[in-house]
């Protein structure tokens, strides 16, 4: 869904008209909801919520995000308005100088990002949660409507401002369309080199194609680089445009290993909403003499762990990861990305050592107020589970962008937001096949089980630390050769 609503929304809309429109659509979709409190009109209320999921969920997101951090891409204009030094050595310096403060914005850009993304998950499982309880889902509908509507007000207002980067895709039809005429070609270009591979010479295309393939897509100025270079040896732009379609293509292919292995890591993210707050069912929840702790309220544990880690980062976090790394650039993405999910292990080992805890404490103690483990037992799995979000999660997002050609960014963040809606269809798909495996001939006793005191959560855990330890093993050996 996520690489469908980003196909449309490159192919009929550009730059800051599309986030505007998403705003307002998301807007007018609760408004229907709240409409749908005093009057009966369930038909349009399903048709606008579809919309409003289609676009809000799947476009909005990808959108915002590649648009925000193109705002922090250097530019041609922006070279010339810097004036750079026209000795080549002293131009190769700055430009890497500039590069790096570049990627140091877009880290900043998407660690702040996901920090607001969290501050809205609190804001909305306590505030509206509490409004919706007491005066009615109206009014908690109601609230994140005019919310949309009045965030698009500031956002316009600093319209004249934005960058605008590739206002004129050379090929047409659409990321879709770049992406098959792609493969069809690059297949075709394989078996030509099969075929010329004992040859001592090429053909002047050949060979040009060749060097300019060897030429980067991550940025519009070597793109240009290479039309200018085409020009300059009399090639038709034909071949330079098959060219970035080819290898367009690739870019993103090369991306799908990396995406699979994420999928289990996405599905340890289901855990906190469904499994982590069963599990605190079955424990002691009695907070004093009167108050009882919800169990789903431990979901803020991990919001706000991840809302404090994220503005210590580069203050205490980097310089730790300088002195081990005994680099300047303490870690690179992919190895941030491998670290989060070497956590996403320890949470999972974690939560099955307190489930099997708990399970030995309750069936041994018959007193059922004795046989119940505190919920606070749940915290440290929260916590862990949420700085490995903040390592992997931000992480992605940099690398699904920054991996890319300018062209295909909407697509690229559409790609990492496609790996939590997989991870999602897999969980829906895995927890019934293990259920339906578990169980005895009368369908009761499985791993999922209602009856906490039957129920092997455990087990489930474990399977996920392992299939973890499995993904992150193949991540580090295909992140070992993804650069080479």
């Amino acid at each position: 869904m996520q690489e469908q609503a980003s196909f449309l929304e490159n192919l009929f809309l550009r730059g800051s008209n599309r986030v505007r429109l998403l705003c307002c659509v998301s807007a007018y979709a609760f408004l229907i909801v709240v409409l749908d409190q005093f009057l009966a009109i369930f038909l349009l209320l399903d048709l606008i919520f579809v919309i409003r999921d289609w676009w809000h969920c799947r476009g909005y997101n990808p959108c915002l995000q590649a648009f925000g951090a193109d705002q922090l891409q250097l530019t041609q204009d922006d070279n010339r308005q810097r004036q750079l030094p026209t000795s080549n050595s002293t131009k190769d310096g700055d430009e890497n100088d500039e590069m790096t403060i570049n990627n140091r914005k877009k880290r900043l850009f998407f660690k702040w990002y996901y920090f607001g993304i969290c501050s809205g998950t609190l804001l909305g499982v306590t505030l509206l949660s509490y409004l919706e309880e007491i005066f009615g889902w109206g009014l908690g509908y109601f609230v994140p409507a005019i919310a949309m509507a009045i965030s698009v007000a500031p956002f316009s207002c600093g319209t004249r401002f934005y960058k605008v980067i590739n206002k004129k895709p050379k090929s047409a039809g659409g990321n879709t369309t770049v992406m098959i005429v792609g493969l069809v070609k690059s297949i075709k270009g394989t078996a030509l080199k099969l075929v010329n591979r004992n040859c001592n010479t090429l053909p002047t295309s050949g060979a040009v194609e060749l060097k300019l393939q060897q030429e980067p897509l991550s940025s519009q100025d070597s793109n240009d680089q290479q039309i200018n270079m085409a020009n300059k040896l009399n090639v038709d732009l034909l071949v330079v445009d098959q060219n970035h379609q080819i290898e367009e293509t690739k870019s993103l292919l090369r991306l799908i290993p990396i995406w699979v292995m994420l999928l289990v890591f996405s599905i340890t993210l289901q855990l906190p909403a469904t499994f982590f707050t069963k599990q605190g069912m079955g424990m002691k929840r009695n907070f004093g003499s009167h108050f009882i702790i919800p169990p789903a309220t431990l979901q803020g544990a991990k919001s706000i762990t991840i809302i404090l880690l994220v503005p210590v980062y580069d203050k205490i976090i980097t310089p730790i990861f300088r002195i081990i790394s005994q680099s300047k650039k303490g870690i690179t993405v992919m190895q941030r990305m491998g670290f989060g999910l070497f956590l996403s292990v320890i949470a999972m080992s974690i939560a099955a050592i307190v489930e099997t805890q708990r399970l030995k404490i309750s069936r041994r103690e018959p007193n059922i107020s004795a046989a119940q483990l505190c919920i606070f037992w749940l915290v440290p799995q929260y916590i862990i589970l949420g700085i490995s979000e903040v390592f992997t999660v931000v992480g992605m997002q940099e690398f699904f962008y920054s991996e890319v050609p300018d062209k295909l960014k909407t697509m690229g963040m559409a790609l990492h937001l496609g790996v939590f809606g997989a991870g999602s269809f897999l969980s829906a798909i895995l927890i019934p096949f293990l259920d339906d495996i578990t169980s005895d001939s009368n369908g009761k006793h499985s791993w999922f089980s209602d009856d906490m005191k039957e129920a092997q959560l455990d087990k489930y855990y474990w399977l996920l630390a392992f299939s973890s330890a499995i993904s992150l093993l193949l991540f580090a050996i295909y992140s070992r050769k993804y650069y080479n």
